[in-house]
C-alpha cells in the first residue's frame, strides 16, 4: 500500500540533498511524495542541530507539525537528521508528538520507517555515521537551472567550535566516478549552475588515496554542459596552486569563492584549532586576486570566541577594513555542548559577543555597499530567475551571487525572459543591498 509522505528540509544544502535522497526512495518505493504535510500520512522533518537557533528552528517546525497532528491533518511524524542524532533522549522526553527518529546515518531506512509508523510502530534509527548513502538517486528540489552537487559527507577538520564531526562522522570523498555520472545527468536535465558542496570541498578525493583532487574532479565538470560552476567550501589551508590555476582558468568555473576563515587574531584561530595563520590568509587571498582580478571572496566569521578580548576582536576589524572581503557572514559565538570550546574557560559575554557582531555587519555593510556602487554603469552576466510580481521587475543573480545567501539584481526587459536564462544587465542603481539595472539587448550570452 503507497502512503502519502511530505518532506521537509531544514538547514543546509548539504542536508536538502539528504532528503532529497530520501524523497526518491520513497517515491521509488510507490509512495506519493510531496512538500505539504496537510493531509499526510506522514512528515519526515530533516533537521539541523548545529547552533542554537538551528536547533530552535527545528523544534518550532517539530511543533508546528504536531498542531497538524493535534487537528487530525497529519498521522505521523518522523524527525530526521543532526537534532535526531543529536538530542535523541530529550525529543523522546520533551516531544511525544515525534512518532520516530532517523539519525544522519539512516537516511537509507527512511521507506522502512515509514511503514513501520504506519503500522503502529515506534523506528528509531541510528546506523553508522562514518558509512551513509551518498550515492542513491535524488528527487531534485531545486529550480531546474540550479542544482547541488555534494561531492563528500562528513568532517575531519576539528574545529573547536563545531559539532559537525559529531553528528556527520569523519570526512568520506565520493568517488569521482559517481560525481561526474551524477553531475552529466543534471546537464542533460537543463541545469546551468551547478554548485559544488560539501563541509570541506577542498580535501575533495584525499581519503580516497587514489588520485582524486578537488582540482581533477573541476576540470571533469568543466566538460560537461554547465554555463556556471559555483564551489562552496574552500578551507584556506588546503587551496592548492594547482586549484587556483583550474579555477583561474576554467570559464565555466564562477570567480566567487567561499573561503571560511572564521578570525583573524592568530591566538583566536589557534584556539578555534584552525591550521591557517593570519599572513598565510593574507598571502592566500593576495594570489587568488592576482590570478583572478574580479574575484569575489566570501567568509564566515565567528565574533564571542572564548578568549577574545577587544585586542582581538579589534584586529579582526583591522583586518577586514584592509581586505574589503566583498562577502561575509557574521555569526556570534554559540556555546555547543560536546566541543572543546564550550569547556574552556574565559567565555566571553554574550552582550558583548552581540554588539561585536553587529559592529562587524557594519563595517562589512560599508564595504559591500561599496562594491555595490562600483558596479554602477558596468554590464553585469545576470541568471534570471523569473519575475519579482512584488517588485514589478524581472530578478537574477550576478556570479557575485550564490542562492539564498547573497543579494539580488533586478531589472527591467522589453520582452520575456524565462527563469533559467542569462542575460546582460546594465546596473544603474541600489535598492535596499540590490543592484537595479536594464537588460542590455545588445548582449547575447546563448
Amino acid at each position: 500500500m503507497g502512503y502519502k509522505v511530505a518532506f521537509q528540509s531544514l538547514g543546509c544544502a548539504k542536508n536538502l540533498v539528504n532528503t532529497e535522497q530520501m524523497m526518491a526512495l520513497c517515491r521509488d518505493a510507490g509512495h506519493t511524495v510531496t512538500g505539504d504535510p496537510e493531509g499526510a500520512d506522514v512528515a519526515v522533518l530533516n533537521t539541523c542541530g548545529f547552533i542554537e537557533s538551528a536547533k530552535s528552528e527545528a523544534i518550532d517546525s517539530i511543533l508546528e507539525l504536531a498542531e497538524l497532528k493535534k487537528r487530525g491533518k497529519l498521522k505521523k511524524l518522523l524527525v530526521a537528521g543532526c537534532l535526531a542524532q543529536r538530542y535523541p533522549d530529550d525529543i523522546r522526553e520533551e516531544l511525544p508528538e515525534v512518532d520516530g527518529l532517523l539519525g544522519t546515518g539512516s537516511y537509507i531506512d527512511v521507506v522502512s520507517a515509514v511503514e513501520q509508523l504506519m503500522t503502529g510502530e515506534r523506528p528509531e534509527r541510528f546506523g553508522d555515521i562514518h558509512r551513509t548513502y551518498e550515492d542513491g538517486e535524488r528527487w531534485v528540489t531545486t529550480p531546474p537551472y540550479t542544482a547541488y552537487l555534494k561531492i563528500a559527507e562528513g568532517c575531519s577538520n576539528g574545529c573547536a567550535f563545531c559539532i559537525i564531526p559529531k553528528l556527520r562522522g569523519k570526512y568520506r570523498s565520493r568517488s569521482m566516478e559517481a560525481l561526474l555520472k551524477e553531475a552529466e545527468g543534471l546537464s542533460q536535465r537543463g541545469v546551468k549552475e551547478l554548485i559544488v558542496i560539501a563541509q570541506d570541498i577542498t580535501r575533495y578525493g584525499l581519503d580516497l588515496r587514489d588520485g582524486s583532487t578537488l582540482a581533477k574532479l573541476l576540470t571533469g565538470l568543466c566538460k560537461l554542459d554547465f554555463h556556471w560552476i559555483r564551489l562552496h567550501y574552500l578551507y584556506p589551508e588546503a587551496v592548492t596552486d594547482e586549484l587556483i590555476e583550474v579555477i583561474a582558468r576554467e570559464k565555466k568555473i564562477v570567480h566567487y569563492l567561499d573561503i571560511p576563515i572564521q578570525h583573524a587574531s592568530d591566538r583566536i584561530l589557534k584556539a578555534m584549532r584552525r591550521r591557517s595563520t593570519k599572513a598565510e590568509i593574507e598571502t592566500l587571498f593576495a594570489k587568488l586576486r592576482e590570478a583572478m582580478p574580479d574575484v569575489i571572496i566570501r567568509t564566515s566569521l565567528i565574533c564571542g570566541l572564548p578568549g577574545e578580548g577587544e585586542a582581538e576582536f579589534e584586529e579582526l576589524c583591522q583586518f577586514l577594513r584592509e581586505q574589503k572581503l566583498q562577502r561575509a557572514g557574521v555569526f556570534q559565538y554559540s556555546p555547543e555542548e560536546g566541543t572543546l570550546a564550550a569547556a574552556m574557560e574565559h567565555q566571553v559575554d554574550p552582550e558583548t559577543a552581540e554588539r561585536r557582531v553587529e559592529l562587524v555587519v557594519d563595517l562589512q555593510s560599508r564595504i559591500m555597499d561599496q562594491y555595490n556602487e562600483d558596479r554602477l554603469g558596468t554590464c553585469m552576466e545576470v541568471l534570471c530567475e523569473g519575475f519579482d510580481g512584488e517588485a514589478g521587475c524581472y530578478a537574477g543573480r550576478t556570479y557575485a551571487d550564490s542562492v539564498d545567501i547573497d543579494g539580488r539584481v533586478l531589472f527591467t526587459a522589453a520582452g520575456l525572459v524565462p527563469a533559467g536564462k542569462f542575460v546582460w544587465v546594465r546596473i544603474t542603481g541600489v535598492s535596499d543591498g540590490d543592484l537595479t539595472g536594464e537588460i542590455e539587448e545588445s548582449f547575447s550570452v546563448e
